[in-house]
């Protein structure tokens, strides 16, 4: 068997393995702390889900009765796409699913990702992916990776697994279970299209005038004047219209409704609605051929809307993301594993490390349903550090989509805003046991949480 060599490259205090906004977030929180930080990320920019995999808007910072639950630098992102013209801020959801949603320029929060780590100190490597990783007693010693450089070796005292997937702790003994417990599921891929050039004065005319093509039974009763009153829209449904178009064979995507957001450009919308099942997401082959049927599915919707939609009949399509969006794959057994009950009866934890409101959102493995499971409306759940840790692995620590939460809960907690809390959390957490001199775990929690209501994060403090 062919040995690879490799080349060793040095030490940092904390290494980053993934710059969605989780793992941006918690370089950023790291750097910030004063400990020399390392970002990896696979692709040419930060962003994640939210550039890589064209999701959007953000939601959501608030609960449903409109309280907002993540500040800290999550908040201080936005302030500065307000600022730059690249966001409208929070503004109310127009399907009533959430009460708020955050659209905002997916090239612009590139650029400010990136300022904002380079101003914490934060080295990036782009265009990297992890290959392995060196164990030295119940400690990460070290990483490989690979770029156009070559194998590179990079040693770390602290290590956060922020990729999504869990490539750290797959590496690892950290048990994990993939997906739906019982029979190892994921949530369904969806490729994301970008449309331009919209009517969007002809469209909210067709939707004011056609309000049995929309969903009423989660939307809020001033829905005209709502539309009236917000910059952008966001909406589900089309329902008539899109079965018709199944009928007809021109349209193949598994799912019952359509779903769309307008960016932070008037008359761009965002169509969330493609859904790829039954796909092993660390099968190559089969992760080539979702990313085909996805755009395929991608062109399916555009179609549908120029025939279907008036206001689309000279729309163009922008683009499909450049990654096939991915809501689930590997939960890590942490020290705590969230549940759905611990999410919907709020279970006061005494060590969170963020908090959230988004309710349960489960789009079946199954089929073209979507299960939703809301708090009540001025609930928030909470979010200990104990998911960020493992048994197994003594200076690793979990953020982002693969926390110790389970196929329900993850449901909740993945979603951006909160997603990127947690990476404050995770950063803090490892940049203040690097002070500290001890592990991870054996941080005293009052330090970290001083720490991170210092930096203006929201710890439900109030409640």
């Amino acid at each position: 068997m062919k040995e690879f060599s490799s080349t060793y490259k040095g030490k940092y205090d904390v290494i980053v393995v993934g710059g969605g906004v989780s793992g941006s977030h918690a370089a950023i929180a790291a750097g910030r702390a004063g400990v020399k930080t390392l970002l990896i990320e696979q692709f040419g920019f930060l962003g994640g889900s939210l550039t890589a995999m064209g999701v959007g808007p953000m939601m959501s910072f608030h609960n449903r009765s409109g309280r907002q639950l993540v500040f800290g630098s999550p908040q201080e992102m936005i302030d500065r796409l307000v600022a730059n013209g690249a966001s409208p801020g929070h503004i109310i959801d127009g399907t009533g699913y959430c009460s708020t949603v955050t659209p905002f320029d997916a090239e612009a929060l590139k650029m400010e990702l990136d300022k904002m780590v380079s101003e914490a100190g934060v080295d990036v490597l782009f265009h990297t992916r992890l290959l392995d990783l060196e164990m030295e007693g119940d400690k990460i010693r070290s990483v490989y990776l690979h770029n156009r450089e070559g194998i590179l070796e990079y040693e770390a005292d602290v290590f956060i697994d922020a990729s999504g997937d869990g490539e750290l702790v797959k590496n690892t003994a950290v048990p994990f279970v993939l997906g739906r417990e019982e029979d190892n599921k994921t949530q369904p891929l969806t490729m994301n299209a970008k449309i331009g050039n919209v009517d969007r004065e002809r469209f909210i005319r067709y939707i004011k005038e056609n309000w049995e093509q929309f969903d009423d039974k989660v939307r809020r009763s001033e829905k005209e004047a709502l539309l009236d009153r917000i910059p952008r829209i966001s909406l589900w449904g089309f329902y008539k219209l899109w079965e018709e178009a199944k009928e007809k064979g021109e349209v193949s995507v598994p799912r019952d409704n359509v779903l769309f957001f307008e960016t932070n450009t008037p008359g761009e919308f965002i169509f969330n609605t493609s859904r790829v099942l039954d796909v092993n997401v660390f099968d190559g082959l089969e992760m080539s051929k979702a990313e085909r049927t996805g755009r395929q599915q991608a062109k399916e919707i555009y179609d549908f809307a120029v025939k279907y939609i008036p206001g689309f009949e000279n729309a163009k399509l922008l683009s499909t993301a450049p990654h096939i969006g991915i809501r689930e794959t590997r939960h890590p057994l942490a020290r705590y594993v969230l549940k759905a009950e611990d999410l919907v009866k709020e279970r006061r934890f005494e060590n969170p490390v963020a908090v959230g409101g988004y309710p349960i959102d489960i789009h079946s493995p199954d089929g073209q349903t979507t299960h939703s499971v809301h708090l009540r409306d001025e609930g928030m759940y909470y979010i200990p550090v104990d998911v960020l840790l493992t048994n197994e692995v003594s200076n690793l620590i979990l953020s982002g989509r693969a926390i110790g939460a389970d196929h329900h809960a993850s449901a909740a907690v993945r979603v951006t805003p909160i997603a990127m809390a947690i990476g404050q959390g995770a950063g803090t957490l490892a940049a203040l046991s690097i002070i500290s001199k001890c592990r991870p775990a054996e941080l005293e929690y009052e330090v970290l949480k001083i720490a991170l209501l210092e930096s203006g994060a929201y710890l439900g403090e109030d409640e």
